[in-house]
């Protein structure tokens, strides 16, 4: 690289944040329209997010210093847009999940999954993807990756350990190639010489073979949890940001909408498809790492090696480490059931909900954000040790007095673990939506695509996750749902479609990163233990992203029809004004 080049590198973020205002200035300037100044917005804040010249949050503050300059909403309008009900579900589902993990409740499921799954590679591999995706549900996908892969690491090490050392020439051999033999028997030297030859040539290959298989084992095994962590966080509405985008944004841009998509009904939906994908996962990262041999990847009809036991040894250990479970785990368990099943009874859509019993048929009183907020505050309330009295004192002191413990959860945790950036994204979409429908850019760029009226709707959801499945590889995807779903909502109210309908195999199209290290959190995190070459993650993410891409239309058009009733327009989408 020239030295120019570099000094522009270098100052990249620089000229970026400073010509690109500059560049797309014209647009409020010449065309003067309020849609013109809100499309200003949106550009620069796309380009912002795409190159991260400014942190992704301070990017999603922006329309609260430009909304009010351009007039297109007052300060006080865009400001209220920050801190939705979104925001406080997402809030208290995470607060929950760093209870979670301060109490290490996670390692000691992943922990006993895999000593019932056992450490044959193939249902290795299913053990790791499968308790990878069930705490990803729960509590963040960066988490989960880094707290798995540690585990991987320390049971391919057992794996991997050398279990013989090489073939040693006989007794027989050694006499033969002694050095008085040389000259009184030199045929049968010569003879020994070229069969010991062919004896290390063939060791050297099958070691060399060996080798290549417990690189390719190591591969697969390290890239199974961050592609399971992704397709986890897809199954809840708090598993990962751009469901609560889709929440949020529905809420915003088709308040008639009846609470169609809540936790219950995205579970219902969600939840068989993260298991297909995942299932189709295991096979394709089997396939490709390990080959289809059912003695050697799943154990039929052998028995354990020496470096098996060593690895199921391994994850003993560190299970026995933990201990048994504590009050504190106990309590938090139990805390994390109950906001399951709040969660799902609220209001489940085929039944009445505890919610609708107690407000008379009311159940918008009481949201998903409300649960999870109670929730949160008894983690602040409940102690994390069963209450004691102190010892008997003597006669005529003062008496017993129970003594004070801490709480589940502590601010000052709470503090350092929660990610405080995603808030003001999520807050920074619901102000763009919104921007977005009071300036009028939504309607005029729903007018611009009704052409696509003629194409089929199910080959306009395959081409649209195709695009955002490629566009979410390069910047982060709250960002791309965030920029996208507005644009998705004007699109299919100008072609009469069922809003949902686009939007939410969109939605699961911005979680699939699954091709670069710098995609997401957990590809990194994986990438940076050095058993992956960028080539071997994208050779495995080009498929991981078809196999995504035909189950979310598999499942949008089958089960998806049956809950969301895609293949009619609501009325609920013919008011918002778009």
């Amino acid at each position: 690289m020239s030295p120019l080049l570099k000094s522009i590198w270098t100052f990249k973020n620089g000229l970026i944040l400073f010509f690109t205002p500059l560049v797309l200035l014209p647009l409020p300037l010449v065309i003067g329209t309020r849609e013109a100044s809100c499309a200003y917005v949106i550009m620069l804040m796309a380009v912002y997010w795409c190159t991260e010249a400014l942190p992704l949050a301070v990017t999603a503050l922006l329309p609260a210093l430009l909304f009010p300059l351009f007039g297109i909403m007052k300060s006080k309008q865009v400001c209220m847009q920050y801190l939705k009900d979104t925001n406080m579900l997402f809030l208290g589902g995470l607060m929950v999940a760093v209870a979670v993990e301060h109490w290490n409740l996670h390692k000691r499921i992943a922990l006993r999954v895999l000593l019932l799954v056992g450490v044959r590679p193939a249902l290795l591999m299913l053990g790791f993807m499968g308790v990878t995706s069930f705490l990803s549900m729960w509590i963040s996908n960066t988490a989960t990756t880094a707290m798995m892969v540690p585990i991987v690491q320390a049971v391919l090490e057992q794996l991997n350990s050398q279990e013989n050392e090489p073939a040693e020439i006989s007794c027989s051999e050694e006499e033969s190639l002694a050095p008085d033999a040389q000259f009184s028997q030199p045929a049968k030297y010569k003879s020994a010489q070229v069969v010991v030859s062919g004896l290390e040539v063939s060791a050297e290959a099958a070691r060399r073979q060996e080798a290549t298989e417990r690189r390719r084992i190591c591969k697969g095994m390290t890239l199974c949890v961050c592609y399971a962590a992704s397709i986890g966080g897809t199954a809840t509405i708090t598993g990962t940001g751009p469901n609560l985008v889709l929440m949020g944004q529905m809420n915003q841009l088709f308040p008639q909408n009846g609470d169609i998509i809540n936790f219950a009904s995205w579970f219902g939906f969600a939840f068989p498809n993260m298991i297909i994908m995942l299932t189709l996962a295991w096979l394709w990262l089997q396939f490709l790492f390990m080959g289809f041999n059912f003695k050697k990847t799943w154990g039929c009809g052998s028995v354990k090696t020496e470096k098996e036991i060593a690895a199921y040894n391994v994850i003993r250990e560190e299970h026995r480490q933990l201990g048994p479970m504590s009050y504190g785990e106990c309590s938090i368990l139990a805390l994390f059931c109950l906001l399951v099943v709040l969660w799902f009874t609220r209001d489940p859509g085929f039944v009445a909900g505890w919610a609708t019993h107690i407000f008379n048929s009311d159940a918008e009183y009481v949201t998903d954000a409300t649960v999870a907020v109670l929730i949160a505050v008894l983690l602040f309330i409940l102690p994390s040790k069963p209450p004691q009295l102190c010892c008997s004192s003597p006669a005529g002191s003062t008496p017993s007095t129970a003594i004070p413990t801490p709480p589940l959860l502590t601010w000052k945790v709470a503090q350092k673990k929660m990610p405080w950036n995603i808030v003001l994204l999520l807050g920074g979409g619901f102000a763009l939506a919104k921007g977005s429908e009071e300036s009028g850019l939504s309607k005029w760029m729903g007018n611009q695509l009704t052409p696509l009226h003629s194409i089929p709707p199910w080959a306009i959801v395959i081409v649209l996750c195709l695009l955002i499945a490629t566009f979410t590889e390069c910047t982060s995807n709250v960002a791309t749902a965030t920029l996208f779903l507005p644009v998705l909502a004007s699109m299919s109210q100008s072609i009469g479609m069922n809003p949902l309908y686009v939007m939410v195999p969109c939605t699961l199209s911005a979680s699939f990163a699954f091709m670069l290290p710098v995609a997401t959190p957990p590809n990194a995190i994986v990438f940076s233990y050095g058993y992956l070459k960028v080539s071997d993650m994208a050779k495995a993410g080009i498929m991981m992203n078809i196999i995504g891409i035909f189950c979310i239309t598999l499942a949008i058009n089958t089960w998806g029809k049956a809950m969301f009733h895609v293949d009619s327009f609501p009325a609920w989408a013919n008011i918002t004004g778009l």
